[in-house]
């Protein structure tokens, strides 16, 4: 598919992430046209559709999956309507992006993973963590050449003070009808590590704690028991001997915490996500910030890989929905950790 035949993608759900990325990136796409959208209501669905340009309102998410002037579709909803939505798309004959995390579980992610496997010619990608698209591949190159030595620990640490206020209401990320297992922001770190270590952890040990047992909820008014954990630990190990250890908490009333630190025999990697900076040290000295190369900085181009995998058939990379089950396995087995 050339730019002289303009790519026709219609918008399942339009968030703040829709709005604040994907439709602006698409826009900027030469041969792209934003051709129908389908919000949570007509009005909204409106707002949207006025504000990017978009073409034509659907009443229902699949009437955008079953019109024949739509080739592609953005799934931009919360996590409870991944699956059905792309099921049905791939069975169209659609190409999908779906906003990340994959699904509600595994089983739901699996069947994705099926129906793309069944449409090998459509392109069937999942929206990538962001925040260490500039660091990846200066972190793999590292590992890969040894500068580590034996890789010993894997240590994940995101915090911050989001539920400590037991009043506020429930939000979308605590409601399991709508997150199902994604616990915090666990699956969209370990998405980050899946990229850089190799193998995936086992023997996982969890313990995890609700602090508000119930909250608000904001489209009922009605109180609403909150089954996800608030704060959660994991730990792990790979097979090549080396520890994950990670702590998530959205009750950190101190300063928040946001870093990844791969340890290793000879030097360590800390990544300080929150500030976008990869520092690096030999054992025993200093550590030094890493400075990238602007070649080796990807960016955003999360609408532009998924137009080019279309268009020029490049394979998908960020993300592709194997790796999708992965990380989803990982969530669900802390899930059931948490909850054994």
């Amino acid at each position: 598919m050339s730019t002289d035949n303009p790519l026709r993608i219609g918008f399942i759900g339009a968030g703040a992430n829709t709005r604040l990325r994907h439709l602006p990136g698409f826009k900027e796409i030469p041969g792209v046209e934003l051709a129908m959208v389908a919000n949570r209501s007509k009005e909204s669905s409106e707002k949207v559709a006025s504000e990017f340009g978009i073409r034509a309102v659907a009443g229902h998410w699949s009437d955008i999956v079953e019109s024949s002037d739509i080739d592609a579709v953005m799934i931009g909803t919360w996590p409870c309507l991944h699956a059905e939505a792309t099921i049905a798309a791939l069975n169209a004959g659609k190409h999908v992006l779906t906003e990340a995390r994959m699904a509600m579980n595994v089983q739901e992610a699996e069947a994705m993973l099926a129906a793309s496997k069944r449409h090998p010619e459509l392109v069937a990608q999942i929206v990538p963590a962001p925040f260490s698209l500039n660091f990846d591949t200066a972190i793999r190159k590292r590992l890969d050449a040894g500068e580590l030595g034996e890789l010993l620990e894997v240590c994940v640490t995101q915090t911050g003070g989001q539920y400590v206020d037991s009043s506020a209401p429930m939000t979308w990320r605590q409601d399991r009808e709508l997150s199902g297992v994604n616990i915090l922001t666990l699956g969209i770190y370990h998405e980050m590590v899946l990229r850089w270590v190799k193998g995936d952890p086992e023997r996982i040990q969890a313990a995890g704690a609700v602090f508000s047992p119930q909250r608000l909820d904001p489209e009922t008014g009605r109180r609403k028991p909150v089954e996800l954990p608030e704060s959660v630990s994991v730990l792990g190990r790979y097979p090549s001997g080396a520890r994950l250890v990670y702590h998530f908490s959205g009750v950190e009333t101190g300063l928040p915490r946001n870093e990844i630190r791969l340890n290793g025999s000879k030097g360590a990697l800390r990544f300080d996500v929150a500030a976008g900076r990869l520092f690096h040290c030999v054992a025993g000295e200093a550590e030094a910030e890493v400075e990238i190369p602007p070649g080796e900085r990807r960016g955003w181009r999360v609408e532009a890989d998924f137009v080019d995998s279309i268009r020029e058939g490049n394979p998908v990379e960020l993300t592709d929905f194997e790796t999708g089950v992965r990380y989803m396995k990982f969530t669900e087995t802390v899930w059931s950790a948490v909850n054994g």
